[in-house]
């Protein structure tokens, strides 16, 4: 089990009110009048992004998170690929591709002069997304709920899920082209949002419910959670396990883990852990960033399991 690393918070820094944009040069105007280019401006832009980067998504003002979202959607996610058994062409490979070859030798009278070659096709390994949206989780739950929009959309091997007394499946809802809609949709679909949080029973189902259907091909599991559970967790422990065994990789992401004082406490969290492949923190969008570099850089081989 890998622990993510804690990440903390940088200072704000104060946005600029106002713009100063250099003064046109008029036929009058001397060239010791010529007016500067606004550095001082273009750096308080860019130090405000920044410092963005670095707020935590439960201190964000409507107007913050607005911009924050933008700003996801800027990141290229790229998952790590899975070998297919599929061959396609290539200049170079360990497969001769001899139907090819015998064809474009005809000009050499079927003499073996040019040689063509084939290798294995690789493709993006599935990847599930399970959200928590119960009421300890309110203060990110709208925020992460972008994430989850911006990393499935566009992907075709993409599913997500959405729990907080019991499991809702919204990779309908979040194809929708317009992510505020998208999101309105999954507001009235989970009827449960902002309730009590029962992690094991939302497993159990989807374990028994989705997992045969989504979970082939190798896929990577991201679950967004803080840990706090009402429900079983001997319960919840047995399926984090059967879950485990039936994905390449189980990610844990847990908004309170960029806190300097988090320590995994909870019961729900301790049962957790020993069937989590990554334990990585999902506070901010430094965080999310940090995320994707995690995801594209994954080993080909699969994770020991304890």
């Amino acid at each position: 089990m890998d622990l993510g690393v804690v990440l903390g918070k940088m200072p704000q820094i104060e946005k600029t009110t106002e713009f100063v944009r250099p003064r046109k040069e008029s036929q009058s105007d001397s060239p010791e009048q010529e007016t500067e280019e606004p550095v001082i401006d273009k750096i308080y832009t860019y130090s405000s992004r920044e410092a963005l980067r670095h707020k935590d998504f439960a201190e964000l003002t409507p107007e913050e998170l607005q911009e924050v979202k933008r700003m996801m959607q800027s990141i290229d996610w790229r998952f790590e690929r899975r070998r297919t058994r599929r061959k396609t062409r290539a200049p170079h490979g360990l497969y001769l591709d001899m139907r090819r070859t015998f064809r474009q030798n005809l000009r050499y009278g079927g003499e073996p002069l040019e040689l063509t070659w084939r290798r294995r096709k690789f493709k993006p390994r599935p990847l599930v997304v399970i959200g928590d949206i119960s009421g300890s989780m309110e203060r990110y739950s709208r925020a992460l709920l972008k994430f989850i929009y911006v990393v499935s959309n566009g992907l075709k091997n993409a599913e997500a899920f959405v729990f907080s007394t019991r499991l809702t499946r919204i990779t309908r809802q979040l194809q929708e082209r317009n992510i505020d809609a998208a999101l309105d949709q999954v507001a009235v679909s989970a009827l449960d949002w902002g309730g009590g949080t029962r992690i094991g029973e939302a497993l159990k189902t989807f374990n028994y419910q989705w997992g045969r259907r989504v979970l082939g091909r190798g896929a990577i599991v991201l679950i967004i959670s803080d840990g706090w559970d009402r429900g079983d967790v001997d319960l919840l422990a047995k399926e984090m396990k059967r879950l485990q065994l039936s994905c390449r990789r189980l990610i844990w992401l847990n908004p309170l883990l960029g806190a300097e004082s988090y320590q995994p406490l909870t019961r729900g969290i301790q049962a957790a852990l020993p069937y989590t492949d990554n334990f990585l923190p999902v506070h901010n969008l430094d965080s999310l960033e940090q995320l994707g570099n995690f995801l594209e850089r994954l080993g080909e081989r699969k994770p020991m399991r304890r």
